[in-house]
């Protein structure tokens, strides 16, 4: 049984899509299922062509391929079809909220059909995972050592918490690395298209691309001669260390070498 009483269809739902921008990425995946309020369900599933070429980085993830969508339907053909199936249902997805609506909402208004994603109620497993299960210190503490944190955000009692904290994860976890190589590779992984480790600077065909504002896709040897005062913009403002390097050495006429990995993608 569904364990909650329903006063109107909800949809649970999540898409794949070409990238994670709203207003520049498009709707690759869409599958949905819908719950009436006698517990009876419904599944929608759409696969879509963006009309433009899908990020190699993205295919990574979800593994869909230009080839795969070259003859399937835009969101536009679609629309109404996708809204008919939703209806005035309120909506569920696990971070739906920040991706999954957003994402929808805008492809529904680049097709000229008004969606009001803001009218519908959002049930949304992410917030009640993290508001259910806290991830702060206090948290950690007592799941891993079984104390409480007296004197939570005091740096002195916090960081010997932290310590306690990081001897019970290795109790409890035999299968994490012993050393700190390792273990720096396993939880901070550099993605191979990053250009800089914040990915504000990306590796498109090669080449160093901006990823970011009104700039984005934006070749950075080609800003290099129409725009140097973009370039020296980020050099001047608060953006990571690797970030402002390379782009100075940009000014120089140097670029880095596009790494190994990625040509094995």
């Amino acid at each position: 049984m569904f364990p909650l009483k329903l006063d109107r269809p909800l949809i649970v739902f999540d898409i794949e899509a070409t990238g994670i921008s709203p207003r520049s990425d498009r709707i690759i995946e869409l599958a949905a299922i819908r719950i009436e309020p006698d517990e009876s369900q419904h599944k929608g599933y759409w696969l879509l062509n963006p009309g433009m070429p899908i990020p190699v980085e993205s295919i990574a993830i979800h593994g869909i391929t230009d080839q795969i969508v070259s003859s399937c339907p835009s969101f536009k053909d679609k629309a109404l079809e996708i809204l008919t199936f939703f209806g005035e249902a309120d909506l569920s997805g696990f971070n739906a909220g920040r991706f999954d609506i957003p994402m929808l909402a805008e492809e529904f208004q680049r097709a000229g059909i008004p969606f009001e994603a803001e009218r519908r109620r959002l049930l949304d497993a992410q917030r009640i995972y993290h508001s259910m299960e806290p991830r702060n210190l206090s948290a950690a503490l007592k799941f891993y050592c079984g104390e409480e944190h007296t004197d939570a955000h005091g740096a002195e009692a916090d960081v010997q918490a932290t310590l306690e904290v990081l001897i019970g994860q290795f109790a409890m976890y035999q299968e994490l690395p012993r050393d700190m190589e390792s273990l720096d590779k396993l939880l901070n992984p550099l993605d191979p298209f990053n250009t800089d480790r914040c990915g504000r600077l990306r590796w498109v065909d090669d080449e160093v691309t901006i990823n970011f504002g009104k700039k984005k896709g934006e070749k950075l040897s080609d800003l290099v001669k129409t725009d140097p005062g973009f370039i020296k913009w980020i050099i001047k403002n608060d953006f990571p260390q690797d970030t402002r390097k390379i782009c100075e050495d940009a000014l120089k006429g140097i670029y880095p070498a596009p790494p190994q990995e990625k040509k094995t993608i």
